[in-house]
């Protein structure tokens, strides 16, 4: 697998770079179910969607999916599996080819229709080091907009 990060023409920093808009003027039309189409898509469960969670996977993760803490609490570690780390993000702002990311976690609510909770976790990635990502369900996420 190749370490190597790209700095130019980052095809995902522009999927990135899309989804931040569509998150920004959500709409409740649906479309092509791909990372990219043009609109945020309501659904049975969901009239209005805001977000469109994704997973990252970085060149040298042998596959795994990126894990970050869903707390600022700096003694968490997030290797193994960690009911303190999630894997589900959502694209909060974009800078060249930096992106900002929020940290979702599983909604502790079962009878809820909205699966993700928004977090107070953010961190920042270099797009370039990302070779691959995984769009889920647009869904709506209270408290991010």
């Amino acid at each position: 697998m190749n370490n190597d990060c790209n700095t130019t023409g980052n095809c995902i920093n522009e999927i990135l770079s899309v989804i931040l808009v569509l998150q920004q003027n959500a709409c409740p039309e649906s479309c092509l179910d791909a990372c990219d189409r043009p609109v945020l898509g309501g659904g049975p469960n969901c009239l209005i969607c805001n977000t469109r969670p994704v997973m990252l996977y970085t060149c040298s993760c042998c596959g795994t999916p990126w894990s970050m803490p869903i707390t600022k609490d700096s003694t968490v570690t997030c290797s193994g599996s960690t009911t303190e780390c999630s894997t589900i993000f959502r694209v909060e702002k974009i800078e060249g080819n930096c992106c900002t990311f929020r940290v979702l976690a599983d909604n502790p609510d079962t009878t809820s229709l909205n699966p993700y909770i928004a977090t107070n976790s953010f961190f920042t990635m270099d797009c370039s080091c990302l070779c691959a990502i995984r769009c889920l369900s647009d869904t709506y996420v209270d408290c991010v907009c």
